[in-house]
Order: structure tokens, then C-alpha cells, then sequence
């Protein structure tokens, strides 16, 4: 796959699909989008997801978003789905004010070389976000162009979007976050040296910290699952700043890995929430803690052996 980013200036010979989305949370609606773009390779297009760096969103809000996919997941994603270009196009005050017709001839046509372009039916773009899907297929004729709109899936009668899965992921339901992104949310990042009191209390645990711009769930403890070295592995997760023995507020994901003491530091880690236990808590001393760990591994077993139990049986 073909990165291009931090500038306006490029051009793709090859005739393309493109795929227009800000991609964040790549839930279901986003997987539709880009299920359509690859069925156009058949006809012999490359494949293209366009997306705006930063997000609309994020550049006209006064307040910082985390980000639920952060940069470098999304170019894990469609590296994985064999996309040929991803654009990474600079939203800035001059693109914000770009005409919607502007957008359309200079930028999809001229420089993306657009045969085909794939949207949601909430697209947008362009000057005040004028543009929209009505303009993209009066225009297609023009120059040369197929258009397929694509209606918000639904899920219990709720569209499926990145305002929803945001809100679930701020309260905690991973549950109901796994059913709108058609996998569990997850955080990735390097492992890294922690305290290592849970090497010396005989639960020893990985340690990330997270991407500042990750959108975390609530402080607590999840039973989980992790990928690492290509394997997963049963684990339960503690999101936070473990008061107990933490002073500072340096918010960290730490895993315990059952039926697993191999030495991973540096090696790059994904933690996928399932579910949330227990909120994060202070114990007035580390045997407290130590007591509560053991009482949360337990638990975890149990969790895991169910869930594994409920899929052979073909009951979840």
C-alpha cells in the first residue's frame, strides 16, 4: 500500500475506486465502504480510501478528540485489506474553503484519477461542508465518474456511526462497542518496562502506554485478549494509573497474559477489551492489592472459559 500524506501535491496514474470516510472507529458502515472499493478491482480500478488529516471534526473543535483509530491503526487496517493508495489529505483553513465543485474536478478526478467513488450518505465536504451526495452524481456524467451512496447500517434501529461507538466506548460497553465495530476495541502500542511488581507477587503483567491521541475507556480492570508475535492469548486488562503504587497520572494499559512468562519488552502489543469488571481502585496496602489481583485472574478464567464454551457449543 502507497501512503500519501502531508501534501496536496500528487498524482495517480492508475483509474481508481475511491472510498471517502474519516474512518475513525472503522465500524461497520466503514467495512461496507470498503468492501464495495475492493469489489471494484474487478473491474480493473485500484483501490484508494481518501481520508481528511486532521479530521474536519477535529480541526474546527475547541476541545481535543481522541481519536478511536489513530493514524497508524488505520494504515494497519488497509494495509491488511490490501488497499493500493491510502491518502492522508491536509485539512487546513485553505482546504476547508475549498468549493465542493473544486474538491470534486481537482482533487477525485484530477488527482485521484476517480472512476468510481464510494460514499456514506452523510458525506460532506468542501466549503462550510457544502458538498454533498447530491452534487457527487450530478457531476459524475461531467467527468466520467460512477457514484455509489451507501445507507448508515443499522443496529437495533440506531445508525451505526463514530459519534455512537464514541459514546459507548466513554461508558464502557464493550459489548454493545464490539457489535457496532464487528470486533472488540482495542489499543496497540510497544511494551514497555513497568514497575515489575507483579513479576515479584508472582503475577507478572505487560505494560503499554497508549497513543495520547487513543480514546481509553473508563479507569478499570477488562477481561481481554491480546495479540503478540502473531498469537492471542487470554488475558484480563487494568486501564489507568494504579494508585496503590502509582503516584503519578500517567494513564497506562496493563495485561495479565494467562499460561504465558516469556520476556517481550519492545515487542509491539494489541489488547482487544471484552468486557468491563471492576472500576479502578486504591487498596490500602500492596497485599490488598496483591489479594484483589489474584481474585480478578480467577475471575478472568472463569470468563474466558465460558466465552470459549458458549463458541463451541454455538451459542454466542
Amino acid at each position: 500500500m502507497k501512503i500519501i500524506n502531508n501534501t496536496t501535491e500528487f498524482y495517480i496514474e492508475e483509474e481508481t475506486a475511491v472510498a471517502i470516510g474519516k474512518f475513525d472507529g472503522f465500524h461497520r458502515g466503514h467495512q461496507k465502504l470498503l468492501k464495495i472499493i475492493q469489489e471494484q478491482k474487478e473491474k480493473g480500478l485500484a483501490t484508494v480510501v481518501f481520508t481528511f488529516v486532521p479530521s474536519p471534526t477535529a480541526f474546527f473543535s475547541k476541545e481535543v478528540l481522541r481519536d478511536l483509530t489513530t493514524v497508524e491503526e488505520k494504515r494497519r487496517i488497509f494495509e491488511t485489506a490490501g488497499v493500493d493508495y491510502l491518502i492522508e489529505y491536509p485539512f487546513y483553513q485553505e482546504t476547508a474553503d475549498m468549493e465542493p465543485e473544486t474538491y470534486i474536478k481537482e482533487v477525485l478526478v484530477d488527482k485521484l484519477h476517480a472512476k468510481c467513488i464510494v460514499a456514506g450518505d452523510d458525506l460532506s465536504y468542501g466549503k462550510r461542508g457544502a458538498g454533498d451526495d447530491k452534487l457527487l452524481k450530478e457531476k459524475a456524467a461531467e467527468y466520467g465518474y460512477d457514484v455509489i451512496i451507501i445507507e448508515k447500517v443499522l443496529y437495533e434501529g440506531r445508525e451505526v456511526s463514530s459519534t455512537y461507538v464514541r459514546e459507548e466506548v466513554k461508558q464502557g460497553n464493550m459489548e454493545l462497542v464490539h457489535n457496532l465495530l464487528g470486533m472488540p476495541y482495542h489499543v496497540g502500542g510497544r511494551i514497555i518496562h513497568g514497575r515489575k511488581l507483579g513479576r515479584t507477587i508472582g503475577m507478572p503483567t505487560v505494560n503499554l502506554e497508549p497513543p495520547a491521541e487513543k480514546l481509553l475507556p473508563p479507569k478499570g480492570v477488562y477481561y481481554s485478549y491480546v495479540m503478540l508475535q502473531g498469537k492471542r492469548y487470554p488475558a484480563i486488562t487494568n486501564i489507568g494509573t494504579k494508585p496503590t503504587v502509582n503516584e503519578n497520572k500517567v494513564m497506562g494499559v496493563e495485561s495479565f497474559i494467562y499460561d504465558f512468562n516469556d520476556e517481550v519488552y519492545g515487542e509491539e502489543l494489541e489488547v482487544y477489551l471484552l468486557s468491563f469488571k471492576r472500576p479502578e481502585m486504591r487498596f490500602d496496602s500492596v497485599e490488598s492489592l496483591k489479594g484483589q489481583m489474584a481474585k480478578d485472574i480467577e475471575d478472568g478464567k472463569k470468563y474466558h472459559s465460558y466465552v470459549n464454551n458458549c463458541y463451541q457449543n454455538g451459542q454466542c
